[in-house]
């Protein structure tokens, strides 16, 4: 029953959030319609105001004459219709959430009894004037007597800019304005979570977790060593002044050699571009050696490919049925491969279901994909093929598993759900979510997170590297310019993580420095703006404090980036890391602008994760690759199931490119290194992923030997047809 509750009370709050968030866009376009509307008439008022005012200004005109003047040449009606027209319809000083939720109390009416009585919220200090006004309306709806006046209505709540359409006049209260100021300004905090709900899961009290009292006082200095740190923040500001010095000094100094670089000036401000990265050149040697190699690469079905990857590594085993003490049904293998096809292809189970296999009939698979796949043995299987994938040599030479990059892929959802939101870029005019997943440098996905709509990016970054539950220990992520924020920085620089954004607005990024008086040289007015030292030093026991909690999993990443970016109830404390994260952004950007490999190191991995996206829209192919489930934990567990095969499809490439490779000298030149460093196996062409299914294994294949290579000189056989 706990469990439902708070599963109940999240979808209740998103919800409320969609509902919110509609009716602003609703309103907004209304606004914007209206405004079109009016500009005819609003340009006529203002022309003949700007005769008016002219008149005014003419020197040649007695002041005694003036009005009169004015009077004679315009008209008093007319120019009395005029500032009405100028006063009704020209923008005012009013937030904008005002006139865009003006025409929405009567659908706000119709669930606010049951929001006021049916959640209980609680909040920051800083949100005290918010929830005396919430409890104020929840007075209002008590029956019998006993009820306050509108006239006692709290004020503090309401900004300046509602303030005129709140209050009229003096003791007056507009009810229908106030009610929608109040859940307006509710709907804002409980994004930032300014204000929660303790039943709530995703909508918890993010500060509810930390390390404070005794336990902090124990943990302190174990999780400052754990973190590299100390706890003197002189002793970090020190460090951090000599990076910072270290790091200007050695661009100012081959500012003159680095021609991609260019510092230039704008209206007396300085900015730096950089030249875009040249192609890198492919040597013939790579190109031959990838075209023999994925000629060799054996013809497959998917099913069947699932089947070998599973004999290989046993992922299989790792679904585990949801009550305890179930015996293992017989060929469950078989069954999961048939369900994660099913999900990662998005062709429905009926497609896969074979009447004459017992293991594969739809009720058993229904049953299977009830029963065993679900988010936490999805992960569990999925930390087995990431696993078998470090292991391999070839796998190992794109890279350790240290760098990781993060981007997410942009679904379509058709079908009616409140887990899925607007965007026209994306979606059109449909709703949609993001797949938001995280890829290793060995080109296996070791987490994913799925996001309503296309919420910033950066809110997740950052759970992907703390939750994900492989073997894998990433210590830099890559991202796009969405993932980019100075808290991000801050809070990867204070849990030892590097971050690595590409960004695409180089030139208005600001440059810090520690100290007003250091000496930078040309890049002395570049870095003019200095960092607030003190606020970091005030506040290092509760970075460090907020560091461990996340490192131990005491709190939730993505509450805690809620919180901190919007400088919400954490009072200075986000302040205080968006300064650390100036100067690690600073640290960034010089090392970006400076090495021209870091660079192409950054574009290489976000490459790879892009690459990964293609192969799995190629995997999702059926139903116009647009996800129909209605629910989160649907679309969690399907989208997972796409990663899941994705991941066993780049491991059954890698083994066979690999074996290809050990086969190479026998009939090619020497392998050179840097040509296999250059290898994917991000390749499909000889996997059928259409209209077979055939979930058959040779004995020799599940025994674990490896499928016969192709002769690349005979490579289009694999497509002849079958007899």
């Amino acid at each position: 029953m706990q469990a439902l509750e708070r599963t109940a009370t999240d979808d209740i709050l998103d919800l409320f959030d969609g509902l919110m968030s509609a009716l602003a866009l609703r309103g907004e376009a209304k606004r914007r319609r209206e405004r079109l509307r009016s500009l005819k008439d609003l340009d006529e008022a203002a022309l003949l105001l700007q005769q008016a005012v002219r008149i005014l200004l003419d020197e040649t005109v007695p002041d005694a004459d003036l009005r009169q003047r004015v009077l004679n040449s315009l008209g008093e009606t007319a120019l009395r219709e005029a500032a009405d027209a100028v006063q009704a319809l020209a923008s005012s000083d009013d937030d904008p959430m005002l006139q865009v939720l003006a025409g929405s109390y009567a659908t706000v009416r119709r669930f606010l009894p049951a929001l006021l009585n049916g959640l209980v919220f609680e909040g920051a200090p800083s949100a005290k004037p918010l929830l005396d006004a919430w409890h104020f309306l929840q007075q209002l709806e008590q029956p019998g007597r006993g009820r306050p006046k509108w006239a006692a209505a709290p004020a503090a709540v309401i900004p300046k800019s509602w303030a005129r359409r709140v209050f009229p006049g003096k003791g007056e209260v507009n009810p229908q304005a106030y009610t929608l100021c109040v859940l307006d300004r509710l709907h804002q905090a409980l994004r930032r979570r300014e204000v929660f709900v303790p039943s709530s899961e995703r909508f918890g009290d993010p500060r509810a977790e930390l390390l404070r009292g005794e336990a902090w006082e124990a943990a302190r200095d174990s999780v400052a060593r754990a973190l590299d740190r100390s706890t003197d923040p002189a002793v970090e500001l020190a460090r951090l002044q000599q990076q910072l010095h270290a790091a200007y000094t050695e661009v100012g100094t081959n500012l003159a050699h680095n021609t991609a670089l260019q510092l230039l000036q704008a209206d007396g401000q300085p900015y730096i571009t950089l030249t875009p990265l040249a192609a890198q050149e492919e040597p013939g040697s790579l190109t031959h050696l990838r075209e023999q190699l994925a000629r060799q690469l054996p013809p497959v079905e998917l099913a069947a490919l699932l089947l070998e990857v599973e004999a290989f590594t046993g992922f299989a085993s790792a679904f585990t049925h949801v009550a305890d003490g179930q015996t293992a049904a017989n060929d469950l293998p078989l069954s999961i491969c048939a369900v994660l096809l099913a999900q990662a292809c998005n062709i429905g189970l009926k497609t896969v279901a074979r009447a004459e296999v017992p293991a594969l009939t739809l009720p058993r698979l229904s049953w299977v994909q009830q029963n065993y796949v679900r988010v936490e043995t999805l992960t569990a299987a999925n930390a087995r093929l990431v696993d078998g994938q470090a292991g391999l040599p070839l796998a190992q030479a794109w890279g350790g598993g240290e760098v990781a990059s993060a981007d997410g892929m942009r679904f379509v959802v058709p079908v009616r759900t409140i887990y899925a939101g607007w965007n026209s870029k994306y979606f059109a005019s449909q709703r949609g979510v993001t797949y938001y997943n995280f890829t290793s440098n060995q080109f296996s996905g070791f987490h994913g997170i799925v996001i309503p709509g296309t919420l910033r990016d950066s809110l997740f970054i950052l759970a992907g590297l703390l939750e994900q539950q492989t073997s894998l220990d990433p210590r830099e992520i890559m991202a796009d310019t969405h993932g980019f924020s100075e808290v991000v920085f801050g809070l990867f620089s204070l849990l030892g993580f590097r971050f690595s954004p590409r960004l695409a607005d180089l030139p208005d990024q600001r440059f810090w420095r520690l100290q007003k008086e250091d000496d930078y040289g040309p890049l002395n007015e570049l870095s003019r703006h200095v960092i607030n030292a003190r606020l970091i030093a005030e506040h290092w026991d509760d970075m460090l404090r907020l560091a461990g909690s996340l490192k131990l999993g005491k709190v939730k990443a993505t509450a805690v980036m809620r919180t901190l970016q919007r400088a919400g109830s954490l009072s200075g404390l986000g302040r205080a890391v968006a300064e650390l994260g100036r100067v690690e952004k600073t640290l960034y950007l010089l090392a970006y602008v400076h090495d021209e490999a870091y660079r192409r190191r950054i574009l290489v991995q976000l490459n790879r994760g892009e690459g990964r996206h293609a192969l799995a829209r190629a995997v999702f192919h059926g139903k116009k690759g647009e996800l129909r489930q209605r629910y989160r934990e649907g679309m969690e567990d399907q989208l997972g199931a796409l990663g899941l095969v994705v991941n066993a499809l780049v491991l059954w490439n890698t083994r066979y490119l690999q074996q290809a490779l050990e086969q190479w000298p026998e009939t090619e030149t020497a392998l050179l290194p840097d040509d296999v460093a250059r290898l994917s196996p991000l390749l499909h062409e000889h996997v059928n992923m259409l209209g077979r299914y055939d979930f058959t294994l040779p004995e020799s294949i599940a025994a674990g030997q490896l499928r016969p290579l192709y002769n690349p000189e005979n490579w289009q056989e694999r497509f002849a047809p079958v007899e």
